[in-house]
């Protein structure tokens, strides 16, 4: 390591200790947004593409691959997450070897849960595809386009973990614009295959395999340079398994968060299946398209924090530690009341974006009011679950996290619409209702939970030390 790029480092990690919170969430923060919205338009103008070049079922067949993406999201996180959180650590202990056996450990992680995740893909696709809600008008679509994306689903786990590590140290441009130009190559390639080539729904496959498969040679391409500050060597590739623990604690909330969402949908596409046929399935999916924008919005925002959030906590510097918090807090809950408002003002507008069909169109009023009113409280409860995260409480991060999803949606997913058919109204109502019930008791128990959590802001507390194994940390 030479003196330059360790001073180079110093001047980061005091940069977290003494440079003003406000700038520094904005430094970390806007990279990560931007390419957090980069990637959500692509999804929403797949989406589009798809719907006005294929049709209404095609659209339907896409929202059932959506929980298979949601895995594959999930598996990127454990290691991604994971990784990036525990690299921040140790680069702040200055022990860069140390740093650079996670690169290669999160790596090798990779490759294990890639090769897991396409075999089992493709061995039980269609039941898991038919576990999701798909039909036979459907599931041809679905299948046709799993066909092709699952070989690169590895590439986008790969994705996924490197460009968190080259936020973590100390590139958060880079990563914005790796993730950026892979979501831009997409949105390039869709039209041109959909449309000019005329591929369908294969074609939508086919622009999301390339452009991942681009960005995760990009990523590996920053790791290889003998220029980067962390990059791969010899000594990285020794498996450890003290390593491979830390990393899949902290990642996994995030995980679980994205297995539980897979999950959820699945168990939503089988309510609405049974309330209102296909066409609930396809508007949900475009509905979730925009609840996903905000979620990676927030997401981005969350990513800013950690560093800052996890270095001043581990530091004792509690006041700072309080301040990241509150106004992350608040930037979140202000995303989501902006979102929520256009949403519930121009539902009709933004189904049009995505389909024609009148039918479809009618239905995504009601279910767009429904889901997105009570997005400022989906802000809290994510800025809530990736704060425990940050300062290393990952079993409060998991509760919190999975509280709107599995301990209150899956429930009330059967209940509500239940309780609607019986009172004689319709149950497909009661399935939209179920989603803005299970917000509301997700950011309560949030709450509830970051109060008995207080003390973690209180001048003079001292915080646990980190979950290390081998705390020392072995050297080579």
């Amino acid at each position: 390591m030479s003196l330059s790029m360790a001073s180079a480092t110093l001047d980061k990690i005091q940069e977290l200790e003494h440079k003003g919170v406000g700038r520094l969430l904005w430094q970390y923060a806007l990279p990560a947004v931007v390419s957090q919205i980069i990637a959500s338009v692509y999804n929403m103008a797949d989406r589009a593409f798809i719907g006005h070049g294929v049709g209404v079922a095609a659209i339907a067949g896409l929202s059932i691959t959506m929980p298979v993406m949601n895995i594959v999201h999930a598996f990127g996180s454990l290691v991604g997450v994971g990784a990036s959180a525990r690299m921040s650590i140790v680069l702040g202990r200055k022990d860069y070897r140390w740093a650079e056996n996670i690169l290669g450990n999160s790596v090798l992680l990779t490759f294990l849960f890639g090769f897991l995740f396409v075999t089992s893909g493709y061995l039980f696709m269609d039941p898991i595809l038919e576990i999701f809600g798909a039909s036979e008008e459907t599931i041809g679509y679905a299948r046709e386009y799993l066909m092709i994306v699952l070989p690169g689903m590895f590439m986008t786990t790969l994705t996924f973990n490197l460009t968190g590590l080259i936020r973590a140290s100390g590139y958060p441009i880079k990563s914005m614009v790796i993730l950026g130009g892979g979501a831009l190559l997409n949105m390039l390639l869709d039209p041109l295959f959909i449309f000019g080539f005329h591929w369908g729904i294969a074609g939508a496959a086919w622009a999301t395999t390339i452009s991942m498969s681009v960005t995760g040679v990009a990523a590996v391409w920053h790791f290889a340079k003998p220029s980067s500050f962390i990059r791969f060597r010899r000594h990285a590739w020794t498996p450890r398994g003290y390593i491979f623990r830390n990393i899949l604690m902290i990642g996994l909330s995030p995980f679980l968060m994205n297995v539980a969402a897979a999950g959820v949908v699945g168990i939503l596409n089988s309510q609405l299946l049974r309330y209102g046929a296909d066409l609930a399935v396809g508007t949900y999916g475009v509905v979730n398209t925009y609840a996903n924008l905000l979620v990676l919005v927030i997401l981005g925002i969350c990513q800013g924090m950690q560093p800052i959030a996890g270095y001043n906590y581990g530091a004792g510097h509690n006041d700072r530690l309080k301040q990241v918090y509150l106004l992350t807090m608040k930037v979140c809950v202000l995303v989501g009341l902006v979102g929520s408002l256009i949403s519930c003002i121009m539902p009709a507008y933004m189904a049009r974006l995505f389909t024609r069909d009148p039918a479809l169109i009618e239905m995504a009023v009601p279910a767009t009011r429904f889901l997105m009113v009570m997005f400022p409280l989906i802000g809290f409860t994510i800025t809530n679950s990736n704060f425990f995260q940050s300062i290393d409480k990952p079993w409060i991060a998991i509760v919190t996290s999975l509280s709107r999803q599995v301990i209150f949606l899956v429930p009330l997913s059967y209940l509500v619409p239940l309780a609607f058919a019986q009172a004689g109204g319709h149950g497909l109502m009661g399935v939209w209702m179920a989603c803005t019930l299970s917000d509301v008791a997700g950011a309560a128990l949030a709450a509830m939970l970051l109060y008995h959590q207080r003390k973690v802001f209180q001048p003079g507390h001292v915080p646990e030390p980190p979950r290390m194994v081998k705390e020392a940390g072995p050297k080579d």
